[in-house]
């Protein structure tokens, strides 16, 4: 069989780059060793988004009376998790229905790259078969990525995908990591009764956001009886019994942890074993397959988006990156009118679904000062905001960050209700590089939550009129 763009993968990456490459002409196939869908749809920004809706749910549930409401309820973590799986089929079977639409072979196997345009596909029957591409694009996605200390076990010692679908709510766990991944599940768990302990290697939990927003999590979280332990790290967990004993070192001596289960949630690992690299030479890169600009490895005819390259590991990234690996593919061969424009990894929002949500973009300001800029901060606490206090969800803030000189939007970092709804905004405007009177000019919708963004940069320059 012979196509002209063969896709290795079909997570948000390589489905959104196969359905790109059939609108612009390409005979096109899809390699999946699992679901389409990938990891996203699957094991992750998915289902765990329905997870933690019934988790949500369950919160206005023991806080009925708040809104006038007598109502009592209690978990069912099965149902929970069965909801959750639900929503990840039906989302599997919609990517289906998008590669029939648009005319793609899907081919289900393991690929390896066999040769120059040829992928090797062994089939969950053992039997092989040869797919040949004027063009292949890796997008093989990532994994949970394993310390030394914390090998996965998938009972005692679990990552995000056995969390998804435990038999049974533990009545006590450890999270190893705070990222996006350690903090929706921290919430999640313990929001359903378990007791929760988060450990962090770094001085603060989402160590990448803006310091701030740290401090925020933080408080709501200890508030909402989630432990905290930061400076730490998990150096070995004993499995012998009938739960789990975590040696931790801090700053403060060495504890020991006991629950149920530990949760290794401690960043994201490349799939790019077994997949032929080293015997078509492709060249890699600190676990990564290195890429220009525009995908390209160093092999002719052989691209790579998504987790398995470097940048940040988030489904809206690889398929963007999908997109102009596809159209510069197309732009080579003339199918496509103009080169695209290459991704600015500085512009790209973050999203964190937790309770209270997170959402960024750009510079936080610590970075902003190291860059050299001086600046004006904005920023607006959403207690002082309408439809935050109607919804009952007034905790957090928006703060701004733009270029005191020329007024540059910078960055937005946002913790509170709703706020990853909002983050777009900011992306739009910077992209357009907007400035702080032309958004200040345009009207924002009352009572909403964005329009608090728009407060936000009413405090940097002085012209505050709600606090």
């Amino acid at each position: 069989m012979a196509y002209d763009v063969v896709v290795l993968g079909s997570g948000p990456g390589g489905y959104v780059a196969a359905i790109r490459a059939s609108q612009l002409g390409f005979k096109t196939a899809i390699i999946e060793k699992e679901a389409l869908g990938g990891i996203c749809l699957n094991w992750g920004c998915i289902p765990t988004k329905a997870l933690l809706k019934s988790a949500q749910v369950f919160e206005y549930i023991k806080h009925s009376k708040d809104y006038g409401i007598e109502a009592t309820g209690t978990a069912d973590f099965s149902a929970v998790i069965k909801r959750s799986r639900g929503v990840a089929d039906k989302m599997s079977k919609g990517v289906q229905f998008l590669m029939k639409k648009n005319k793609i072979d899907v081919i289900m196997g393991f690929g390896k790259l066999k040769a120059k345009g040829q992928i090797e596909v062994k089939g969950t029957d053992g039997k092989s078969q040869i797919v040949e591409a004027k063009n292949i694009i890796l997008a093989t996605g990532g994994r949970s990525r394993e310390l030394p200390s914390l090998k996965i076990d998938g009972k005692k010692i679990i990552g995000y995908r056995e969390a998804m679908v435990l038999p049974q709510q533990p009545k006590s766990m450890i999270v190893v990591g705070s990222g996006a991944i350690g903090v929706e599940f921290g919430y999640f768990y313990a929001t359903l009764g378990t007791k929760v302990t988060i450990v962090e290697f770094m001085d603060r939990i989402v160590p990448v956001e803006d310091e701030e927003i740290s401090k925020e999590l933080a408080k709501n979280f200890k508030k909402n009886g989630i432990e905290i332990m930061t400076s730490s790290e998990v150096t070995s967990v004993d499995t012998s019994g009938n739960g789990v004993k975590a040696k931790v070192k801090t700053k403060d001596g060495e504890v020991i942890l006991e629950a149920d289960v530990v949760l290794s949630a401690v960043g994201v690992a490349a799939n790019i074993e077994g997949i032929g690299l080293e015997e078509l030479g492709v060249k890699t890169e600190k676990g990564k397959i290195a890429v220009d600009k525009y995908y390209k490895t160093n092999v002719p005819g052989i691209y790579a988006i998504g987790d398995c390259v470097p940048g940040q590991a988030l489904a809206h990234v690889a398929s963007k990156e999908g997109i102009i690996c596809v159209e510069n593919i197309a732009y080579g061969e003339k199918k496509y009118n103009h080169q695209p424009e290459a991704l600015d990894y500085g512009n790209v929002p973050g999203c964190t679904y937790c309770t209270p949500e997170v959402a960024s973009v750009g510079m936080t300001e610590k970075q902003a000062k190291d860059a050299g800029y001086e600046i004006k901060v904005g920023k607006f606490p959403l207690s002082a905001a309408g439809k935050a206090t109607a919804a009952g969800h007034n905790e957090g803030f928006i703060k701004v960050i733009f270029d005191a000189k020329y007024g540059e939007w910078l960055g937005t970092h946002m913790i509170g209700y709703n706020v990853t709804e909002m983050i777009a905004e900011t992306v739009v405007a910077r992209k357009l590089e907007t400035t702080y009177h032309e958004v200040l000019d345009s009207i924002h919708p009352h009572p909403t939550m964005s329009e608090n963004i728009k407060e936000a940069i009413e405090v940097a320059y002085g012209e505050a009129i709600h606090i």
